[in-house]
């Protein structure tokens, strides 16, 4: 491989071109049908879709923001409620959970695994609320508002630690709404169940965006819920379609929020190469670990034990990021930043009134995270000029990297 070759943060040309044919099939196939929202393109999707997240039910809907409102909205949560999450996440988190009528309220992360920090969450719980005798709701003391929901979001592919966020849910009386737009096929390890768990199965429900640069993407806007529970899914299939439980029978006011069905086919297709996929994803993080395991300065992606992450994103944190990003551009690599700024200190919240260093962790890593190369397609000399590039490009030692691929490295 040249070194004047250029190496993209995402590649979605070579995925696309692989499926070309059973791509271009689907829409064939719309085009004889005419059924282009709904139908059994859809149905056929959220069954497969269902199954592969080890859950009863799946809605599709119109995209990841969709699915997570939607998801509040069934499970309860109502206009004045409070609902808690991280600052460290996408704003479309934030955004439907305002849009069910609740106000977005932050825990920090844990420093390792940038998902929500449980024991934050408790100090929340006991310290900032109390239990309204009266309404049996737990309330949030500067507010005056009860604490109905919690959504933790399972961040750049790989699952919160879910047993001591749902014990506390089942303490408080909170409804769970895993945001596991970015963990498709991610899988946690229950102390609790002694079971792996997929993303999407252990809430009351979770939300799944298609974007088209995430694990599973749509060619197009597009997402998805999971829960096992049917009233839940019989609510966010009115929701979805404008409230209606039959045609122009609306029991709810609803949205237009419904997956289309040429999108629905082009996730079937996709749906079926995921596993590979993600275990390609794996097989790329291996060898980032292993190429940059001697590398003081920079922090590799933290996994315990019982988390199978699918590497949505490959995050290091590094100091002086921005230089090192114009480095990496300089020799044709591709990279990302998510997310660089906290939700907490965006424009769109002043109004909730928070400070610089209310929520420090969150603070320190949007300053240091830097996302490489990721992609099924990603190959070893890819990786490799990466990891050399990188460790050039920051003030300490550069890393001896292997001039060969290792015979261990396709292993995962």
């Amino acid at each position: 491989m040249s070194n004047n070759e250029q190496i993209p943060f995402l590649d979605l040309v070579t995925l696309h071109q692989e499926l070309e044919s059973e791509l271009v099939e689907v829409f064939r196939k719309s085009l004889k049908d005419a059924a282009f929202v709904g139908g059994p393109a859809v149905a056929e999707f959220e069954k497969e879709f269902a199954s592969f997240c080890d859950s009863s039910h799946c809605v599709g809907v119109a995209s990841g923001t969709d699915a997570v409102r939607f998801a509040l909205t069934a499970a309860g949560v109502k206009p004045g409620d409070v609902v808690v999450t991280v600052p460290h996440t996408f704003i479309a988190t934030t955004e439907a959970i305002s849009q069910a009528g609740a106000r977005p309220d932050f825990v920090d992360i844990d420093e390792r695994t940038y998902c929500m920090d449980p024991e934050r969450l408790r100090q929340y719980l006991e310290q900032e609320c109390a239990l309204d005798e009266t309404t049996g709701k737990v309330v949030n003391r500067k507010l005056q508002a009860p604490v109905t929901a919690v959504v933790p979001v399972h961040i750049y592919g790989q699952t919160a630690d879910m047993d001591p966020i749902l014990k506390l849910a089942a303490k408080y009386k909170l409804a769970v709404i895993e945001d596991a737009c970015q963990a498709h096929g991610a899988e946690y390890f229950s102390k609790e169940s002694s079971t792996w768990r997929k993303a999407g199965s252990m809430g009351d429900a979770a939300a799944f965006s298609f974007y088209p640069g995430k694990n599973l993407g749509a060619c197009g806007e597009a997402g998805a819920i999971t829960t096992n529970h049917e009233g839940m899914a019989r609510t966010m299939r009115m929701l979805r379609d404008h409230g209606q439980a039959q045609k122009y029978y609306h029991r709810v006011e609803g949205y237009n929020g419904r997956l289309d069905a040429i999108q629905a086919g082009f996730l079937t297709i996709k749906l079926r190469h995921l596993a590979y996929w993600n275990s390609k994803r794996r097989e790329a993080a291996q060898r980032y670990d292993e190429l940059l395991s001697s590398a003081e300065h920079i922090t590799r992606p933290y996994c315990s034990g019982n988390m199978r992450a699918v590497y949505h994103l490959y995050v290091v944190r590094v100091q002086d990021r921005e230089a090192v990003q114009k480095k990496l551009a300089g020799s044709g690599i591709g990279t990302g930043i998510h997310y660089p700024v906290p939700l907490h200190l965006q424009d769109a919240y002043r109004h909730l009134d928070y400070a610089k260093g209310s929520f420090p962790v969150s603070e320190k890593v949007a300053s240091e995270i830097l996302s490489l190369p990721m992609y099924p397609q990603l190959r070893y000399e890819q990786v490799r000029r990466v990891a050399q590039a990188l460790s050039g490009s920051i003030s300490s030692p550069q890393i001896a990297v292997p001039a060969v691929q290792p015979q261990t490295a396709a292993q995962v």
